[in-house]
């Protein structure tokens, strides 16, 4: 289990924030290959939320502002989090994050299940998960 501030300030967790599949998404604003994936990640997040898909990005920003534009601007509605420290976080380091995009597909109590899974090998996995 991980912790991180919200763009509000609050303080989320990864527990807190499980769904029965969970994507954790590291991303950062600056990040091309990261915002050229976040229109999948939406439209894989609308088609299966119902069915009970959960993410959680956590940002390796640096600049708040940015963070928070390209949440806005990306469309990213689901909880983000972020220590505004880079590759240097708590939460990158727990998961030996080195480069981004990253992600991970988890269960519902936390296990991983897939990692990096991007364009449609996303979608195919969650619609393996969530029929």
């Amino acid at each position: 289990d991980f912790s991180g501030p919200s763009p509000e300030g609050e303080t989320l967790s990864l527990k807190g924030s499980l769904g029965k599949v969970t994507l954790v998404d590291f991303w950062a604003g600056w990040c091309k290959p990261c915002r050229a994936e976040n229109p999948n990640i939406v439209q894989v997040y609308n088609q299966y939320k119902d069915k009970g898909f959960q993410v959680l990005g956590v940002s390796l920003d640096r600049n708040e502002t940015q963070w928070k534009e390209a949440i806005a601007k990306d469309g990213l509605v689901w909880p983000q989090i972020s220590n505004l420290q880079y590759f240097n976080g708590p939460i990158a380091q727990l998961y030996g994050i080195r480069a981004i995009p990253a992600s991970f597909l988890l269960d519902e109590n936390g296990v991983i299940l897939a990692k990096n899974l991007r364009g449609p090998a996303l979608g195919a996995k969650v619609a393996e998960l969530l029929p």
